[in-house]
């Protein structure tokens, strides 16, 4: 028997030794009962296997051809991989899932679904017109150790390129969705033309906007006023698809190694990557947390899978006009809903598509529906109820313990040091290599300003300073802030070289630029750099 089985009364949270191992326990022993009663996997999505919980953060690359998937990935890697095909014409024709492996090579889809240690056994659904066409490309690269990137094949337009797939390419994507950690679409900044069946495919993702991310990718071949009208068509058309309040996150670039071919929008190419970069930096720090949210998720739907086959079977006749009924259920599966919804106090956002659920239904036979099970459906509640705040405990831990832990080589390596580091000597940073102290050039006209506030004994008041320095229009907090980094020895006082400080960080906050946390050794003025050694 199942261990929920066998407590009684008061129910204690499970205790587990990790994240992983707790979610697989949780899984077997509470949820999957639940989905294998009320044929979850038949309508919904494939039973979960230990690979599922043990495997590294995935980003799926979505997009229609040429649109620069493959170079994508490329660039993040500076590495070719197995099965790679660049060019101008549709050429990636497979899902190619891009791994680490000690020994480069290719592993076809066919011998890749047999294999326990890899996340991809339940591919096997879609037959071999899909697994001829899926493969897994493993090579050696840093940036693998920490996640693994799945490529696939250029969205098409037109209804004779989706039939001659052979299989349910936005099926198989949505499969994908609910088991990576990020989706990025990419599209190409001359053709934002929007397919069928990309539209298609966006919708299939619909479930799974937390994940998703898009990339506005080539915008370093069209001018800044043309980029401004291709980036407004483009949030225009993903609004029209996407149906959500929020605005997708929308990251502009040329994600390449290859020179910018128009170069007036550098800085903002520089800082989009590194925002970009940043987030799938975080994929492995918050893998856990995204697998317990999608167990969570998983948890709740199938909770409602419960209540509508329960329901279904309830309805229905024991001995004659089965048939009859079973279609007037599936037309009123609306009306269900709506009574599932008030009985159980469920949000309308937990149930599944309705029109989905009816074409579903209509090959299932409901006299072999069971009904209602409490205890199962109560091992759930306790997971959601009291396991699951144990878990998170457990994932804060984990997260204190590998605060490090993030993508590195490859691309991500490359603008992390040295002076082609995004913002390096910019802003607070400027002056950074230099051996005079970058604020003594302006000092001379800080110093006439100085001096009218008649400084004590070379020194002027907080109270003094303050008058002067509102000047600058600046909140109190940011000047606060600013105060406490020029007044460098802690006087309560500024002096001239503080006094020239404190108006070089206006000037940093003036021109846009973010305050340091703490001031950097090269804006320390130079009486003071004694005192701080």
């Amino acid at each position: 028997m199942f261990s929920w089985s066998k407590r009684e009364g008061k129910k204690e949270p499970e205790l587990f030794q990790n994240v992983s191992e707790g979610l697989k326990r949780l899984y077997r022993t509470k949820l999957f009962p639940l989905e294998d009663t009320y044929h979850f996997h038949d309508f919904h999505s494939p039973a979960l296997e230990d690979a599922d919980f043990d495997n590294k953060p995935m980003v799926l690359l979505v997009g229609q051809y040429s649109t620069g998937k493959t170079t994508f990935i490329r660039h993040l890697m500076e590495q070719d991989f197995p099965g790679m095909r660049i060019g101008p014409e549709p050429t990636t024709d497979s899902f190619i899932a891009v791994m680490h492996g000690e020994q480069e090579g290719v592993i076809p889809g066919n011998a890749l679904v047999v294999d326990p240690k890899k996340p991809f056994r339940k591919l096997n659904a879609f037959g071999n017109a899909f697994l001829n066409r899926f493969m897994c490309a493993q090579l050696n690269n840093p940036v693998l150790e920490s996640i693994s990137i799945i490529d696939t094949p250029g969205i098409l337009s037109g209804e004779k390129q989706r039939i001659s797939r052979g299989y349910d390419f936005a099926a198989v994507l949505e499969w994908f969705a609910e088991r990576v950690d990020r989706i990025i679409l990419l599209f190409d900044a001359h053709k934002l033309d929007i397919s069928d069946e990309f539209s298609e495919v966006i919708k299939a993702l619909k479930n799974h906007e937390d994940k998703m991310r898009v990339v506005l990718n080539k915008a370093d071949q069209i001018s800044t006023q043309q980029l401004m009208r291709v980036y407004g068509a483009l949030m225009w058309s993903l609004g029209k698809i996407i149906n959500t309040p929020e605005v997708v996150r929308v990251y502009i670039g040329s994600f390449w190694a290859q020179p910018l071919m128009i170069a007036d929008n550098r800085k903002l190419f520089e800082a989009e990557e590194q925002d970009l970069f940043r987030d799938i930096q975080s994929l492995p720090r918050n893998a856990a947390l995204r697998k317990l949210n999608d167990l969570i998720k998983r948890a709740r739907l199938a909770k409602v899978q419960a209540y509508i086959i329960s329901s279904l079977k309830k309805e229905m006749p024991s001995v004659f006009g089965k048939d009859s009924k079973k279609k007037e259920l599936i037309n009123n599966l609306g009306a269900i809903y709506e009574k599932i919804q008030k009985e159980h106090n469920i949000s309308p956002g937990d149930f599944p598509n309705l029109k989905k659920m009816q074409e579903l239904l209509a090959v299932q036979d409901f006299t072999k529906f069971p009904a209602i099970k409490p205890k199962l459906l109560e091992a759930v509640e306790d997971m959601l109820g009291n396991d699951i705040a144990k878990l998170m405990t457990l994932v804060r831990k984990e997260e204190a313990d590998m605060p490090s832990q993030s993508v590195k080589g490859g691309a991500f390596e490359g603008t992390m040091n040295g002076p082609f580091g995004h913002g390096y000597g910019e802003g607070a940073g400027e002056g950074i290599d230099e051996l005079e102290w970058i604020v003594g050039r302006d000092k001379p006209s800080y110093d006439e300003i100085f001096y009218t506030l008649s400084p004590i004994n070379g020194k002027v008041s907080g109270a003094t300073a303050k008058k002067e320095l509102v000047k600058s229009k600046l909140p109190n907090t940011v000047l606060g802030k600013i105060w406490t980094l020029a007044d460098v020895d802690k006087d309560g006082y500024l002096d001239d070289e503080e006094f020239a400080l404190a108006n070089h960080l206006i000037k940093v906050k003036l021109e846009g630029h973010e305050l340091p946390a703490k001031l950097p050794a090269h804006l320390v003025p130079p009486s003071k750099r004694q005192e701080q050694n």
